[in-house]
């Protein structure tokens, strides 16, 4: 009997401590973390690797993890759990400060940690540490062998050298399944140009690469051809866009890891299916995964992380 996919996710776990109109709330977040959330919440088995304190917070974001079914495998953390303190600016756009614990995070790699990526059919690699030398030193021992998927997900917060963030990403590049790269990730690692990176990441040895313009939808580009999608028309109003990306993401890599595509109608499939549970998850608020089908089943006023 064949084994289930499954999918391991590494990178970030953190608390969103979100400021607005209405006050000060927390919500469970990251995007390594809503990553895996969202490929659980769509049938796929999944572990997290990730700092995670241990303290009130970390409590929390293991209790959420429970909840949803994903398995964490924690790297100590000295410093207390990541947090991230969230405003939006005057264009609604979302803003973000984050403590000593999430600007130092550092990920372990154990033997519960080795055994879960080698079992696993697809590494998810999420909002990492790309410009600190040794960690990414330690991911590719870690990933020998290993089907990637990598969204660089660099925040202004945590990066502390550019350069050296590009030198550490490009590194898991050559031979990764699928890179997923966004407009914010352009202008902030490269030079802006989305259709250049999108090439240069496939000159580099991706497979695929996914680069995803906001309103202007997705492009993605693999070995069987170069397939767009428009942002999917749903019911109901933009609520929320935190977590799109991820959204998508994990909506890509489930696909890739239950249906293995491999011809373009495939692709085009994988690719406007991604795009509809990026609209959905912008119906709620937070960055919890949703599909068109949840919404249907009441879900749009829950929230998420």
């Amino acid at each position: 009997m064949p084994h289930a996919s499954s999918v391991v996710v590494i990178g970030d776990a953190l608390i969103d401590e979100i400021h607005d109109a209405g006050g000060v709330r927390e919500l469970v977040g990251g995007a390594a973390l809503n990553v895996a959330v969202g490929l659980r919440r769509l049938g796929i088995p999944t572990t997290l690797i990730a700092m995670v304190g241990d303290d009130e917070p970390g409590a929390h974001i293991r209790e959420y993890l429970a909840d949803h079914g994903v398995i964490l495998v924690s790297s100590p953390s000295p410093l207390g759990s990541s947090r991230a303190i969230v405003r939006r600016n005057r264009d609604g756009e979302p803003t973000y400060v984050f403590n000593d614990a999430a600007q130092q995070r550092s990920i372990r790699y154990g033997e519960e940690a080795l055994q879960a990526i080698g079992t696993a059919d697809l590494a998810v690699i999420s909002c990492f540490p790309f410009d600190r030398v040794a960690e990414v030193d330690a991911l590719v021992d870690a990933l020998a062998g290993a089907q990637v998927a990598i969204d660089p997900n660099p925040r202004a917060g945590m990066l502390a050298d550019r350069a050296e963030f590009v030198r550490g990403f490009e590194r898991i590049v050559a031979g990764a399944a699928v890179v997923k790269v966004g407009a914010d990730d352009a202008a902030l690692l490269y030079d802006g140009d989305l259709d250049a990176l999108r090439a240069r990441l496939r000159g580099l040895g991706a497979g695929a690469v996914l680069a995803t313009a906001g309103r202007e939808g997705a492009v993605l580009e693999a070995d069987a051809g170069i397939f767009t999608a428009p942002i999917s028309a749903l019911p109901g109003p933009v609520v929320d866009t935190v977590g799109a990306g991820d959204a998508t993401l994990a909506a890509v890599a489930a696909g890739m890891v239950a249906a293995r595509p491999g011809h373009a109608v495939e692709w085009q499939r994988l690719l406007e299916a991604a795009m509809d549970v990026a609209a959905a998850t912008c119906r709620a608020e937070g960055g919890l995964l949703r599909t068109p089908e949840s919404l249907d089943g009441g879900e749009r006023g829950v929230r998420g992380s």
